[in-house]
């Protein structure tokens, strides 16, 4: 069982308890939950599509009676409220079932990334108190199932795993078995029912886990109000309306593609599912899934255009592009977005502590889409600080950007606390209540947030500190490299010194003395 008020430092709670009043006074916070979205979606939109796939798609009633049979099947295996039940499977609808089964019951999911293995999941598992999980039969060259089965004996709480695919071994339980036929093709099921008995807004639903699987994993609980409020109303300043189709080239397992899915069951929309990214099959979900709004990263976007696989494709469909994750450069957001058919491209910052934080919105001018990250989510307080702690406005009389600094945030969709790590929760939040977010910033006067860096990221040559991202920027625009990252290796004399990683474009040759002559053209020295 997650008890999230056994997770709060005094920072944390000290000034949750202060905002709580105006969250709820002002709409934020209310005690509504997913259950909610989706029995209002399969009442109001029971025929409208709620899932897109290769091979079809599954309407919003139909989405309803499924995640509906399959809790019922994990409260078979004794699941129930408060239990954390982990998920790692790939954009699947099971996904997307295991998700809405597991909030039914009121328990929480713990999302684990595809690309973990054995190790890394028994430290997770064994920090969150799994009672189950739910993953493929195999993954690759991952035999998922059975090593879920393996750990069962050194994590006595995890008591039943649950396969998705074929040939399950012996212990799990086959995932289309949660499945009666009447939830996939019937309506014997009937409507939905109505929001579980007993929960509320400020149970949680969630625990994420922010990158790392260290010794002491940093576990993120998040309660209902926190995310559904965040969602709720950035729908609305994102422009998503119950006709969108929305695709994220992210993992939901990763906060970006479950930020992606909330909108969709905030909105009454419809996600279209990419199971795993590649460059060729985004090219070919943008072309054949026909998504309105793609949620993708820089990455994501740099890879297709490097291999020219968006020459050609209509994209004329798509109303924007989000662009999350990493710092965007500028001159990728204006290659990109000429190729949209009128479409924009949008930027978006968050954290899996905050969900949504700051976003660009439609009617903005191209200089803010693509040159920052747009403003503060509804609800959400922005602030920068200096190294020693004192806080630097946001903006002059004379309307200057602020300093650059730390971007502090406090509102309705921040986290309480790290689950079981009272220490890095101290560390996360300042007295007075506000969120370190680690990332460097500028505001400028109307608010718009430009991201500069990253505080750990900064590099400490003989002393003096300077912060890579704009060489790095430099890097980018050279004809012949695709993607470049500038990092700190250890110096004898200096302390540290830069290391530059270019990735090159194909076809193309580069040396380190290219590189020097083309920084010193750039004034760099």
């Amino acid at each position: 069982m997650l008890s999230h008020s056994a997770n709060l430092s005094s920072h944390a709670d000290a000034a949750r308890a202060a905002l709580a009043a105006h969250y709820v006074r002002d709409g934020y916070w209310s005690d509504e939950v997913l259950w909610d979205w989706v029995a209002r979606n399969a009442r109001t939109r029971g025929n409208a599509p709620a899932l897109k796939t290769w091979s079809g798609t599954i309407s919003h009633a139909q989405l309803a009676r499924r995640a509906s049979a399959a809790a019922a099947g994990l409260r078979a295996l004794g699941v129930g409220k408060g239990d954390v039940v982990a998920v790692q499977l790939p954009n699947i609808p099971e996904f997307v079932i295991a998700y809405l089964a597991i909030t039914r019951l009121g328990a929480v999911m713990q999302t684990v990334h595809m690309p973990y293995r054995a190790a890394d999941i028994e430290s997770l598992l064994a920090h969150s108190g799994a009672k189950a999980a739910v993953c493929m039969t195999q993954a690759g060259d991952f035999a998922a199932a059975a090593a879920y089965l393996a750990l069962r004996e050194r994590l006595p709480q995890l008591r039943a795993v649950i396969a998705a695919g074929t040939a399950v071994p012996a212990g799990a339980h086959a995932f289309e078995a949660l499945l009666p036929a009447a939830a996939v093709h019937g309506d014997a099921l009937g409507a939905p029912p109505d929001s579980p008995h007993g929960l509320t807004g400020a149970d949680d639903f969630l625990l994420l886990y922010t990158s790392g699987t260290t010794a002491s994993p940093k576990g993120v609980p998040h309660a209902y109000r926190d995310f559904l409020s965040n969602a709720r109303l950035s729908a609305r300043e994102l422009s998503i309306e119950p006709h969108d189709v929305l695709l994220s080239a992210a993992p939901l397992s990763h906060l970006y593609g479950l930020f992606t899915l909330n909108l969709v069951l905030a909105s009454g929309a419809c996600a279209a599912l990419l199971p795993a990214f590649t460059p060729p099959e985004l090219a070919r979900a943008l072309r054949e899934l026909k998504p309105t709004i793609a949620f993708t990263a820089p990455a994501h976007i740099a890879a297709c255009l490097n291999a020219k696989l968006f020459e050609g494709l209509d994209l004329s469909h798509m109303k924007y592009v989000q662009l999350s994750g990493s710092a965007v450069p500028v001159a990728l957001a204006r290659t990109l977005e000429p190729l949209l058919g009128g479409g924009k491209v949008m930027q978006l910052w968050g954290m899996t502590e905050l969900q949504a934080g700051t976003y660009t919105r439609l009617d903005d001018s191209e200089a803010v889409r693509t040159g920052t990250t747009g403003r503060a989510s509804p609800g959400t307080e922005l602030r920068v600080a200096a190294a020693d702690g004192t806080v630097l406005m946001a903006a002059g009389a004379d309307g200057a950007e602020s300093a650059e600094g730390e971007l502090h945030m406090r509102g309705p969709s921040l986290f309480a606390g790290y689950r079981n790590n009272p220490a890095a929760t101290a560390e996360a939040f300042t007295p007075d209540g506000w969120f370190r977010t680690g990332d460097l910033a500028v505001i400028d006067v109307h608010g718009n947030t430009r991201l500069t860096g990253r505080v750990k990221d900064l590099i400490n040559r003989g002393g003096v500190k300077f912060n890579p991202l704009e060489i790095e920027a430099l890097l980018q625009r050279h004809p012949a490299i695709a993607e470049a990252a500038i990092a700190p290796l250890p110096d004898a004399v200096l302390g540290e010194r830069a290391c530059c990683f270019a990735v090159l474009k194909p076809g193309a040759a580069l040396d380190l003395d290219g590189v020097r002559t083309y920084l010193a053209g750039c004034g760099v020295n």
